[in-house]
């Protein structure tokens, strides 16, 4: 009988039917919260993991393949949502090495003046940007703020950071010389 439920509820989305994936949020939403929450122990992480999975669903709802239950399913794809949000925090946190270890070198390399004309340099161009953008960006790299602190902070997504975030460094890497480029990270210990 439960299985017949849900396969009304699967056809149903597979033909658009909005309600029926308003259905699926509002009946799974808690325990998949609870279950992704146990993997992030973040409720802002796992609030944009469990909004991806029924956001991919409802992209994908016209292809949509389930072989198993419908909460197995939708378990799985809550823990395939995690998997990849671990990894590309973990890539971010790489890459982020990399530019603190280039960054130590181009300090080691600049005397005060020369620091102070290029500090100079990138305030100038992050003025330039759009007031949402500056904001977040100067909260990320003066004061420090991890994206999901700036996301409870401005009340809005840890997505929407990650892209204003992105978007800053895009126009001031178009903007700036490499070795200016690269002094952004140093941003933290300088004062505006």
């Amino acid at each position: 009988m439960c299985e017949q439920i849900n396969n009304t509820w699967i056809l149903a989305l597979k033909q658009g039917d909005k309600n029926a994936h308003a259905f699926l949020i509002e009946k799974y939403s808690p325990s998949l919260m609870g279950y992704v929450f146990s993997l992030t122990n973040d409720k802002a992480s796992a609030k944009d993991i469990l909004q991806n999975v029924f956001m991919k669903i409802w992209e994908k709802r016209e292809r949509l393949a389930i072989n198993t239950s419908l909460k197995s399913y939708l378990y799985k794809s809550a823990y395939n949502e995690f998997i990849n949000h671990y990894k590309k925090e973990n890539a971010i946190i790489k890459l982020e090495k990399k530019y603190h270890e280039s960054l130590e070198k181009i300090a080691k390399d600049s005397d005060d003046e020369g620091l102070e004309k290029i500090m100079s340099e990138i305030f100038n161009e992050i003025e330039k940007l759009s007031p949402k953008c500056k904001e977040v960006f100067l909260l990320s790299r003066k004061d420090g703020l991890t994206n999901k602190e700036i996301a409870q902070y401005l009340n809005i997504s840890v997505k929407t950071v990650e892209a204003q975030i992105s978007k800053a460094f895009k126009i001031l890497r178009k903007k700036l010389e490499i070795k200016l480029y690269m002094m952004l990270f140093l941003l933290k210990d300088c004062k505006l």
